[in-house]
């Protein structure tokens, strides 16, 4: 149950774990079930710290056909700085097949140690709370459902795609690995203890978060040592604006110094959501440098009214055509990279409090994860960690200069 629960909200939940079965429910159903959990709550970026929570959670079938999934964290425990008090969701059958979902939450938090860019965010409820949680539900149905469908018209999908993903298992199997991809870039930009992140002294710049670990033994990354760069910013451009400047094909080269400037094709492209922008998508990047030619992307694309995200990550040609063919895709090695696009508040508070007119601004997180040794007992170099370093920061001023236009206005103090 924990991990169906850790893979459905992968952007909200770092880290689940149960520490104790109480009831099983009856006769193999979750009617009655009640377990002791550990879970961690994340925001995509270094400037939020994780929050982590014990808590029982109590599933109940009602009589009218209702279920209800409670959480209440346990009392006497010291230290605990996120407590939750009852929180969860009723979901009601309603006609066609559809239900109907009531999410409440309701938790005692300390929230002093919370990057002041974020705080409007983070206080308002909008990062941690019920709305967020039902957008990335709604999100998530509908790509489970794209997952599902077995015909899929041919004007639906486009000619290239014909040409590339010729079958209902190969669509399942990218959409497979974008989820994998996905939960890991998210699990990448935050302090999670779940991933093991050593943060580097002296990394070079402050507003920069670098950590590294070594990947043994683990068939989704490949072996050495893993460099991840991440920072969050603000800017003074809608957060639609800045999603559909970074999900599009055609302005890559604006800002991914890696791509060379070669002209990125999109070969593939599934839909999972009723918004344009909810998609994943297989890019070739014809670049310029001949030993860099014809270079394979995974990216997804995915947005709500709580946040969207533009996520890749460079794949093999030939274990690309194993997932295209519908193969086994755990043994696809994958580095993610990519942005979360957050609102700066509600309504535009931060972006108003600047002196600017609009609809609010949007904090935007980088962050890179690069193979900077493919020897795991190697020593990490400090040249590296400028190199990455240096490739964040010239991204981010990439992407400052394309989306603000006449200077935009200045960032909230």
């Amino acid at each position: 149950m924990q991990n169906q629960y850790a893979a459905v909200f992968s952007s909200i939940v770092s880290r689940a774990a149960t520490l104790e079965v109480l009831s099983t429910g009856v006769a193999g159903c979750y009617d009655g079930a009640l377990q002791v959990m550990s879970v961690e709550f994340q925001v995509p970026s270094p400037l939020v710290p994780t929050r982590e929570s014990y808590f029982v959670r109590y599933c109940k079938r009602n009589a009218d056909g209702a279920w209800a999934v409670v959480d209440v964290s346990l009392d006497g425990l010291q230290g605990v700085k996120c407590r939750r008090r009852p929180s969860g969701c009723l979901i009601q059958e309603a006609p066609n097949g559809y239900s109907k979902v009531t999410w409440v939450e309701h938790v005692e938090v300390d929230d002093r140690s919370v990057h002041n860019i974020y705080k409007p965010l983070v206080g308002s409820g909008l990062a941690f709370g019920a709305r967020r949680w039902v957008g990335v539900l709604g999100r998530q149905c509908e790509r489970l459902a794209s997952a599902m469908a077995s015909n899929i018209p041919t004007s639906d999908i486009g000619a290239s795609m014909c040409a590339v993903i010729t079958s209902s298992e190969g669509r399942k199997s990218m959409l497979k690995l974008a989820e994998r991809m996905v939960a890991s870039f998210c699990g990448g930009v935050t302090a999670s203890v779940a991933h093991q992140w050593t943060t580097l002294s002296g990394s070079g710049a402050e507003d920069v978060r670098v950590m590294t670990r070594k990947s043994v033994d683990d068939p989704g990354r490949p072996p050495g040592i893993v460099l991840n760069a991440a920072t969050s910013f603000w800017l003074p451009v809608p957060p639609k604006r800045v999603f559909d400047f970074l999900r599009d094909e055609t302005s890559r080269s604006e800002w991914d110094i890696l791509s060379n400037g070669g002209i990125v094709q999109e070969m593939a492209h599934i839909a999972n959501g009723r918004d344009h922008g909810n998609c994943v998508s297989l890019l070739r990047v014809n670049s310029t440098n001949s030993n860099q030619s014809n270079m394979l992307i995974l990216q997804e694309s995915c947005t709500d009214a709580s946040g969207s995200y533009v996520i890749y990550a460079p794949v093999d040609v030939v274990a690309m055509n194993v997932v295209l063919n519908g193969g086994d895709t755990d043994y696809v090695a994958l580095l993610p990279s990519g942005f979360a696009i957050l609102p700066d508040g509600p309504a535009g508070t931060m972006h108003a409090a600047a002196g600017a007119t609009g609809t609010g601004g949007s904090l935007l997180t980088v962050a890179f994860q690069i193979l900077v040794d493919s020897v795991p007992t190697a020593k990490l170099s400090l040249g590296s960690v400028a190199t990455v370093n240096s490739l964040i920061a010239c991204t981010v001023e990439r992407i400052k200069t394309a989306v603000i236009s006449n200077g935009g206005a200045s960032p909230p103090q």
